[in-house]
């Protein structure tokens, strides 16, 4: 089976609020899905339907072939956007009592937990109470005791929140890492240059249905519009842009590059390729710039949100 996780028509109502409706995923093995949608669209009700935490009204989830089980929290590793650790106890005390809910040994746990502790730099953290520490220091305390048990299935929501550019940056390697060594993750967030960095399939929940999934780069090509940004020079530019307008549609352009007289967003049609547009635009003025426009995740939840 390829995929580790597939939840089928999940629907979950609190009241006469429908936080779900019939929404369904399929998270592949070794992937990185982004969970993606504005806030209230139903993410963290799902995420929390994964983690058993409540439970559907209605469909099923399914992790590893098997239906969700009690068991199976010990295969699901949960960093939450709220966090929950317990400020006034110890880092090490507290590290040791989560892995071992987890299900790990204290021994084991403690060998763990050094690795960790070494890798990021933090061991001397292990004596001090969660509330000495600053927010991003707690982040890290949170990640690891979210990874410590090595589990199948790891949902990280907002893991980049109170990090400085740096520890994100760290987070993010590890996470990497993580994917590498045949976790499968669950990434939640608002971040979009987070998610074009790392996810490798995307789902999109808005008003508690699911509007848009598959891999990213399919999407992005459903998305993209045959437009390509164009930078040149020319000793008479208005007779260059007439030209290229009389044959092409032009478009504001907003990118930014250096030394360039004439900048253009120039789309074409599907009997015209980009070579046919590059040798009109060299027999016309000097190319300094010239790059197709491929939608960014950003441009793409906007632009479906919106159109939904």
């Amino acid at each position: 089976m390829n995929d580790l996780l597939v939840a089928d028509s999940v629907s979950k109502s609190f009241g006469n609020f429908k936080a779900l409706n019939e929404v369904s995923i399929a998270v592949p093995k070794g992937s990185i899905f982004g969970l993606l949608g504005p806030n209230g669209a139903g993410k963290t009700t799902l995420i929390r339907i994964i983690n058993q935490i409540t439970m559907p009204d209605e469909g099923t989830v399914q992790l590893d072939g098997q239906p969700l089980k009690s068991e199976h929290i010990r295969d699901i590793g949960y960093l939450p956007e709220e966090r929950g650790l317990y400020k006034s106890m110890k880092v090490g005390e507290q590290a040791l009592y989560l892995a071992q809910l987890k299900g790990m040994s204290k021994s084991e746990a403690k060998s763990r937990l050094k690795y960790w502790f070494d890798k990021l730099e933090i061991g001397d953290w292990w004596n001090k109470k969660i509330q000495e520490l600053s927010k991003g220091q707690a982040q890290k305390i949170q990640f690891v005791v979210t990874v410590l048990h090595r589990p199948k299935l790891l949902i990280f929501d907002e893991p980049f929140s109170g990090f400085d550019p740096i520890n994100a940056n760290l987070i993010k390697d590890e996470i990497l890492q993580l994917r590498e060594e045949g976790a499968t993750v669950i990434f939640s967030t608002h971040r979009m240059e987070s998610v074009e960095e790392l996810c490798d399939h995307i789902a999109l929940i808005h008003k508690s249905n699911k509007i848009l999934d598959g891999k990213l780069n399919d999407i992005k090509r459903q998305f993209k519009t045959n437009t390509f940004e164009v930078g040149l020079q020319s000793n008479n530019s208005a007779s260059v842009i007439a030209e290229i307008k009389e044959k092409f549609e032009v478009l504001p352009a907003t990118f930014k590059n250096l030394n360039d007289d004439i900048k253009l967003n120039v789309k074409i049609d599907q009997t015209t390729s980009s070579n046919d547009l590059l040798s009109f635009l060299a027999s016309k003025a000097e190319v300094h710039h010239f790059v197709e426009v491929i939608p960014t995740a950003n441009d793409i939840f906007i632009q479906t949100v919106k159109n939904n």
